[in-house]
């Protein structure tokens, strides 16, 4: 019969703990896009803004805990079997409203940009033709106003 140490048992201990922080960050950051992606549904991305940091910095936060996984497996070796099965569960319904909240905010996207250059074609319709030279050599009268557009979001 083999007896564990006491250092074992610690690592084992601090395995659990990473296993149980990455599932509440998983589900933390899940929650938040789950929140995004209704509001970008409804058409709302207003609404999206308030919460961007907060959104962000878990992004930030669970890119960094699981290159550190990634990198090092043996952080979770002694992790319980429940505490596992939990994590499983958690970035399977991450990658799942990840998957969501990608195609909301390409929809945005390409509502937001259909509105920009629907407007910028009107400004460019009711300003007719661009100002030319008139006839005494000077330039002729034009609207001062500009319009900018790009394909960046």
């Amino acid at each position: 019969m083999t007896t564990r140490s006491a250092a074992d048992a610690a690592a084992d201990l601090n395995a659990t703990g990473h296993l149980r922080q990455l599932t509440t960050l998983t589900e933390r950051l899940t929650g938040r896009l789950v929140e995004e992606s209704r509001a970008f549904e409804a058409r709302r991305p207003q609404d999206v803004a308030g919460g961007m940091a907060e959104t962000r910095e878990l992004a930030n936060l669970y890119r960094r805990e699981s290159a550190q996984v990634k990198a090092n497996p043996k952080l979770f070796a002694g992790g319980g079997v429940t505490e596992r099965k939990a994590l499983i569960r958690a970035t399977e319904a991450f990658e799942a409203v990840l998957a969501r909240h990608v195609l909301a905010v390409e929809a945005a996207r390409v509502i937001s940009e259909g509105l920009v250059k629907a407007i910028a074609e009107e400004v460019a319709s009711v300003r007719g033709s661009p100002s030319a030279y008139g006839a005494s050599g000077h330039a002729s009268a034009s609207d001062a106003r500009a319009v900018a557009m790009n394909r960046t979001a």
